[in-house]
C-alpha cells in the first residue's frame, strides 16, 4: 500500500508513511501536500540527495529518529542544530551535517522504485538539482 507518490524529474516512486512510528511528522506533512521543490545531492551525508528549507520551523519533535537510514527511507529533520531539511538516501548514508552527525524522522518508506535510485544518485550528483514533487497517492 503506497500512501504518496514521489516523482523526481520522469523517476516515479511510491512511498507508505511510517504512522505509528512518527506520527507528528505524517500529519504535519500530510497536510503540507503537495509538496514541490529541488533536490540537490548532499554535502557530508553520503550517497543521498537532500531538500534544504532553511529556518522552517514546523514545530516537529524528533520521533522515529536516525543517523543512518536505509536506500529509500525518507527523513524529515526539523530545525534544530542544522537547519530544516528533507533526506532521500539512495545508498549508503550516515546523516550529517556541518554541526556533525544528525538524526531525522523516518516519516516515509518507498514502496516502489526501489531500482530507479542509482539513476537518481546519479542525476543529482552529475546533472545537478532535479525538481520533486510530492503528493497523495
Amino acid at each position: 500500500m503506497s500512501d504518496v507518490v514521489i516523482t523526481v524529474a520522469d523517476l516515479r516512486f511510491t512511498a507508505r508513511y511510517e504512522a505509528a512510528l512518527a506520527p507528528v511528522t505524517c500529519r504535519v506533512f500530510r497536510s503540507a501536500l503537495p509538496f514541490a521543490n529541488k533536490l540537490i545531492q548532499t554535502r557530508w551525508s553520503g550517497e543521498a540527495a537532500w531538500v534544504p528549507l532553511g529556518d522552517l520551523d514546523l514545530r516537529i519533535p524528533v520521533e522515529n529518529a536516525t543517523s543512518h537510514p536505509s536506500r529509500g527511507d525518507i527523513l524529515f529533520y526539523p530545525l534544530g542544530a542544522s537547519e530544516t531539511e528533507l533526506l532521500f538516501p539512495y545508498g549508503s548514508c550516515r546523516f550529517s551535517s556541518k554541526v556533525g552527525q544528525l538524526a531525522g524522522n523516518h516519516f516515509l518508506t518507498l514502496t516502489s522504485g526501489l531500482e530507479l535510485l542509482t539513476e537518481l544518485g546519479r542525476r543529482v550528483l552529475w546533472e545537478g538539482a532535479q525538481p520533486i514533487r510530492i503528493e497523495a497517492a
